[in-house]
């Protein structure tokens, strides 16, 4: 008993003494992290929570509401949603001021605040967005002067705006937001669809050295800024869902900044280091660092060109680029040390990403300033060069991500800047289009509406809304544009500040708006002698009728068989389309796509004249024709000539050229079957930031073809054409159009079914029956393959035209000699011809040789001077 007694007090004795005293134990335990600000994330106007595309819950705004000098701020909605916008929230319910009004919100004191504006220019109850122009100022920054949401949405073609801005902790703990109708414009008001109030990290601590002022400094814990561009250098959009530290920004895909055909090569690396101490989470997700761009694969090429992105922004403001690098592929220093260049000033003499953090995978960013001034104009030019003088072992250049931003001016904390103008041939455009609105939106669709009664009804008063609304919106692009706000900050394509003035008609006068190049080598046709050649546009020469206008073949120089094109004045193609077309093919001269003769731009008649084409369209000849079927060869080397011409348009022309209406009716087939690409109207150069068009993120092309992530996205790339080219390759397959609404549900979309079948195996029931028994199983597969890459959801994961090509190609070889092909694949470890990588260049591999097929503007082409057509698109765009 007494052993026992011992024994407790002993352990209970030990027991008090390892415990903590209280005062220890509080002393000892880590400080508790300070609770993290919420952030707010508001849809203006709405009545209760709702849910954003991406399950974001957006909080109705009422509570935040401050007292305004004069009426109550009301909440409307929207007429009509934009197919454009990828969700309701936060755009179809606003808040307007028409008088001085805003928000006041709660924010932490030692942080800088994130603070992001959505507006979408639509009517809104008796109000039109046209009439909106505002003041938008936060504490004491002036955010927004005179800004006109319906005239910038209208001039960058975009369904809406979002303005985002980081702030300087406020000592108050308050942000004031304070919006104020422009005084002088009778009727003007102000609204806001959404707002992200977001608390932040201060990823914003470092002094940049400002490039080409000696040894200078930006000092950017004193300034606010405005986000202008936020890419994710070769690689994917990353959604606000996917973002890092709850930041919610959206980082864009860089190609439509690339400037001229020398893209690179895009890479992907999962192994990275990350997140590290020399990158924050906060800076940028993990997915920027494990996508790249970098050079192409040939050293002498690199060694003549720059890596080049070019930025649209606003003169007379400072600006800070920061660059995202993590090489994933070197392992040592000086393997690829390239020089950094800002507006052709050098910003970083030896650029050696592994000699920076060390080793292989690890992530890092390097900020640098610059000022913007009126001799540099409206562009900002990022450029990557080789550094051949310290010898490296890979003449290359590396880049993952870039971000640009504006600094707030020093006297006034302003980052007020004009509003964008709309180009001469957007005015020109609009003005074209605008008569014929009703019967292209609407016309067709009310037929339909008032056979259903009570819904069709409903339907018209749809339409009618929609067209009242883009109509006034028309009408608020031709007003004049007045200045006041910064430019949108994402996507910019191209040169949207171009200030002109518009005609107020279609004509144009001896094409002055068409390049010196694109004029002296084209044809200038008179109105007269396109009238004789097709016997004053005789109803009986009609050949075809296209979203252009009608398509006559007629005879000029007494002997020349052409196809003339003539325009619709009611076609919802116009001028803008007419002017592509010409300034893309007068440059290009290549076997595998149609000729461009001339044009006729004379007393409101616009006219474009072809090589006539033999054999009309790829389509004809598959179904919906009389025409005799083609045997399965005959069908491979077609989509091989289209496939080359394509691949041209891609890597070998001066700049990066994206078709964008890549379908059967636009392949043409000449008098000895060659294949040749044909319809240029919507093509964009990657872009070619010279050209009066810009990239627009408005989608355009043909349903049944269009990349659903360019849908998704409005992200325009050249892995589109991979994805149309896809739909052909099925289409060419099965003999049936790439819509078929008589089908079932499952059966309507040929990619979706096709797509379907060829992962269950079941292909060989759904191809064309005529030619079963006709394809060598081995071919088949392989076409079949790489039709399936080519529709792959992800841009990223397609092949390049060239790896597209190598394999159609190699499919025909299966068909003619498949044991000799099988060989000769293992021999170069081909491993039967498996296709290529999502991002290879495919410039020149294997079985291709395509440049032996390309000339520019020097060709002769004489052996393909035979017969051309532009014939046929039997809808509109």
């Amino acid at each position: 008993m007494k052993y026992r007694t011992c024994l407790l007090f002993s352990v209970l004795l030990i027991t008090l003494l390892l415990k903590p005293s209280p005062a220890l134990s509080e002393e000892a335990r880590p400080p508790n992290p300070p609770p993290k600000a919420e952030s707010l994330i508001i849809s203006c106007g709405a009545t209760e929570p709702e849910t954003g595309e991406d399950g974001q819950s957006w909080q109705p705004d009422d509570k935040y509401l401050t007292s305004t000098s004069g009426g109550e701020p009301k909440a409307e909605t929207a007429a009509f949603q934009d197919p454009a916008l990828g969700s309701a929230v936060p755009f179809m319910s606003a808040r307007i001021f028409e008088s001085r009004g805003g928000y006041e919100f709660a924010v932490p004191t030692d942080t800088r605040v994130m603070i992001r504006f959505y507006f979408y220019a639509s009517t809104y109850g008796t109000l039109d967005a046209a009439d909106s122009y505002f003041a938008l100022t936060v504490n004491d920054y002036q955010l927004l002067n005179n800004f006109s949401a319906a005239i910038a949405s209208e001039a960058l073609t975009q369904a809406y705006i979002m303005k985002e801005f980081s702030l300087l902790p406020s000592p108050s703990g308050v942000l004031n937001v304070v919006f104020t109708p422009s005084a002088g414009y009778k009727g003007a008001f102000a609204f806001v669809n959404g707002v992200e109030v977001i608390p932040m990290p201060d990823i914003f601590d470092d002094s940049p050295p400002l490039v080409g002022i000696g040894d200078q400094t930006v000092d950017l814990t004193t300034y606010g800024l405005q986000s202008m561009y936020r890419l994710n250098v070769g690689g994917e959009v990353i959604p606000p869902a996917n973002d890092s530290a709850g930041l919610r920004r959206t980082w864009y895909n860089d190609f439509p900044y690339l400037f001229g055909g020398a893209d690179g090569r895009s890479v992907y690396k999962k192994d990275v280091k990350y997140p590290t101490v020399e990158v924050p989470e906060p800076v940028a997700p993990r997915s920027v660092y494990t996508t790249s761009r970098s050079m192409s694969e040939d050293p002498m090429v690199n060694q003549k060109f720059n890596l080049t992105w070019v930025f649209q922004v606003d003169a007379n403001f400072t600006y800070m680029v920061r660059l995202h690098f993590c090489d994933g592929e070197m392992t040592r220093a000086n393997q690829r040390a390239f020089h950094i260049y800002l507006n052709n000033q050098t910003a970083q003499e030896t650029a050696d990403v592994i000699a920076w953090t060390g080793g292989k995978g690890i992530p890092i960013y390097k900020d640098y300033a610059l000022y913007q001034n009126d001799k540099s104009g409206g562009n900002l030019w990022l450029a990557l060069h080789p550094n051949t003088a310290s010898h490296p072992e890979f003449v290359d250049a590396i880049l993952n991500g870039v971000e640009v931003f504006k600094l707030n001016s020093v006297s006034k904390r302003s980052f007020a800047a004009p509003n964008p103008e709309l180009s001469e041939m957007m005015s020109r455009v609009e003005d074209a289009r605008e008569e014929s609105s009703f019967e292209t939106e609407g016309g067709g669709q009310v037929v339909g509406a008032i056979a259903g009664g009570a819904t069709g009804l409903a339907a018209v008063v749809v339409v009618s809304a929609v067209v009242l609304h883009k109509k006034r919106r028309r009408t608020a692009g031709k007003s004049s544009r007045r200045s006041g706000s910064s430019n949108n900050w994402l996507p910019l394509y191209g040169n949207s500040h171009t200030s002109s003035k518009s005609t107020g008609s279609r004509r144009s006068t001896n094409s002055s708006h068409l390049s010196t190049v694109a004029q002296g080598l084209c044809r200038h046709f008179s109105l007269q002698e396109i009238k004789h050649a097709t016997r004053n546009f005789d109803e009986a020469k009609v050949i075809g009728v296209g979203g252009f206008g009608k398509v006559y073949k007629g005879v000029i120089d007494g002997t020349m068989e052409v196809a003339i094109k003539r325009s619709n004045p009611q076609s919802e193609q116009g001028v803008n389309e007419f002017e592509t077309e010409i300034e893309m093919l007068s440059k290009l001269r290549h076997k595998h796509l149609v000729s461009l003769i001339g044009f006729c731009d004379e007393d409101d008649e616009m006219a474009l004249v072809y090589d006539f084409m033999a054999n009309g369209t790829l389509r004809e000849h598959l179904y919906k024709g009389n025409k005799p079927p083609l045997p399965w060869k005959q069908r491979l080397e077609i989509c091989i000539g289209s496939a080359r011409g394509l691949h041209y348009l891609h890597t070998g022309a001066k700049y990066t050229i994206i078709h964008r209406d890549v379908k059967t009716t636009n392949i043409l087939l000449d008098g000895k079957w060659v294949a040749k690409v044909s319809d240029f109207g919507l093509s964009k150069t990657g872009p070619d930031l010279n050209a009066q068009a810009h990239v627009s993120t408005v989608v355009k092309g043909s349903f049944g073809y269009l990349d659903p992530e360019y849908f998704r996205r409005q992200q325009l790339t050249e892995k589109s054409d991979v994805y149309s080219f896809g739909v052909v390759l099925f289409e060419v397959l099965c003999a049936r159009p790439a819509l078929n609404p008589s089908l079932s549900k499952e059966q309507v979309s040929l990619a979706d079914w096709a797509l379907q079948c060829q992962r269950k195996g079941n292909l060989e029931d759904i191809i064309d029956p005529l030619l079963k028994g006709d394809i060598n199983p081995e071919c088949l597969k392989k076409f079949a393959e790489t039709a399936e890459k080519c529709l792959a959801d992800a841009g990223v994961h397609r092949p390049s035209m060239g790896d597209v090509l190598w394999n159609l190609e190699f499919a025909l070889q299966l068909q003619e000699n498949p044991k000799s092909a099988a060989a000769a694949a293992a021999a170069i470890g081909q491993k039967g011809g498996e296709i290529g990588g999502g991002n290879g260049g495919g410039r020149r591999r294997g079985l291709s040789t395509v440049d032996e097929e390309v000339s520019v503007l020097t060709s002769d082409d004489t052996d393909d001077s035979e017969i051309f057509s532009q014939i046929v698109n039997p809808k509109g765009r």
